[in-house]
């Protein structure tokens, strides 16, 4: 909010501003604002270390450790996150001719690891929950280097890459605030799976509507930086959505399950947008926040809009057009016994040896 020195009238920014542009800032309109941010936060905060909790009691310890040990399905989400996202920020700059600064908002989005909404998006939508939270997991301990990495590869051409703040301690919180609920969720699905299904299923409602929240909050939080380019839009749009169909075919390509597309998809354009938000507030002055600062915020709004399309139209198809040979979840070897091979439990190649060996044993007989 913009006040006025009546003896020199000059008008100047309140203490209190996140943004200034010199004609208009964006602050918290009022103390009780500034309140709900914070207690809001702290519940979101406990909320999803929670709900992450819950999702963990999906969680089979030995299929988890197989996919660490044999990453096939990790390499493939660690392309789509680290290769397709980047790169499809960098294109979609270049086509709607942005500003340096809004590209570069961009770009950092497209280099951000995959949030944990997608853990919670893919037990809705039947994923490999094993393979999805290893995803995130590995996604997020890699952008320590992949971050800076791409950044430096693809914002060249608009800002010089040491301007650029990467929030380390952010990315350490998020990981410890990952893997530490998970591991208790493990535990608790090894010890008493009973308890564990009533555990999940709590938590997977609550996770879903934490979503919608978190979309709203952030909305009333931020009403008044809502007025920006309109390429911001439409690049915020169609992001998240490019992001989701490159990630799913660029899986099915790869010789995965139609359920571990699902999940490829979804740990791909999800992005961790509170990480972006914090980069782009700590990289940039006031008047460039002004350009650029709702898109991380526009980009989380949409991602979650097509995300919950995509669980509706999966249960109407599941529900109406489905049949019983619909590859809809894990397969039922793969629920009933542990693989013989990580590379069988990743959904990589495999030998035809077993095959070959069984086509002759039938010939000789």
């Amino acid at each position: 909010m913009m006040t006025a020195n009546s003896t020199t009238n000059i008008s100047y920014c309140s203490a209190n501003a996140t943004i200034c542009d010199g004609t208009s800032c964006v602050t918290p309109d009022d103390n009780f604002n500034q309140v709900l941010n914070v207690v809001l936060s702290t519940v979101l905060t406990i909320l999803l270390a929670l709900v992450m909790f819950s999702m963990g009691c999906n969680v089979n310890i030995k299929k988890f450790w197989g996919h660490i040990k044999r990453p096939w399905g990790i390499f493939v989400g660690f392309l789509c996150q680290f290769g397709i996202m980047p790169l499809t920020g960098f294109v979609l700059s270049l086509i709607f001719n942005v500003l340096p600064a809004q590209a570069v908002a961009v770009l950092i989005m497209g280099c951000c690891p995959g949030g944990t909404s997608s853990n919670i998006l893919a037990y809705w939508l039947d994923g490999d929950m094993d393979l999805s939270i290893s995803m995130t997991t590995c996604s997020t301990l890699l952008a320590l280097g992949m971050m800076p990495l791409c950044l430096f590869i693809y914002t060249k051409m608009w800002t010089d890459t040491d301007s650029i703040v990467i929030p380390y301690d952010s990315i350490g919180i998020s990981l410890v605030a990952l893997v530490i609920p998970v591991s208790f969720g493990i535990f608790v699905n090894h010890k008493w799976p009973q308890k564990a299904k009533i555990i999940l299923k709590a938590g997977s409602i609550t996770g879903l509507a934490l979503i919608l929240i978190i979309a709203v909050v952030g909305g009333i939080l931020y009403k008044g930086s809502w007025i920006i380019s309109p390429q911001l839009w439409i690049i915020g749009t169609i992001f998240p959505a490019a992001g989701y169909s490159l990630g799913f075919l660029l899986a099915r390509i790869a010789g995965q399950s139609w359920h571990r597309c699902r999940t490829v998809a979804l740990e791909t354009g999800m992005q961790n947008t509170q990480l972006c938000t914090t980069i782009v507030q700590l990289s940039f002055t006031p008047e460039q926040l002004t350009l650029m600062f709702t898109f991380p915020l526009i980009y989380s709004i949409f991602q979650i809009v097509f995300a919950l399309v995509f669980v509706g139209a999966y249960y109407f198809h599941k529900r109406f057009c489905g049949s019983p040979k619909t590859d809809f979840t894990e397969p039922a070897s793969e629920i009933e016994s542990i693989p013989e091979t990580y590379a069988q439990m990743n959904g990589g190649f495999t030998s035809n040896e077993k095959s070959t060996r069984n086509t002759n044993d039938t010939i000789i007989s």
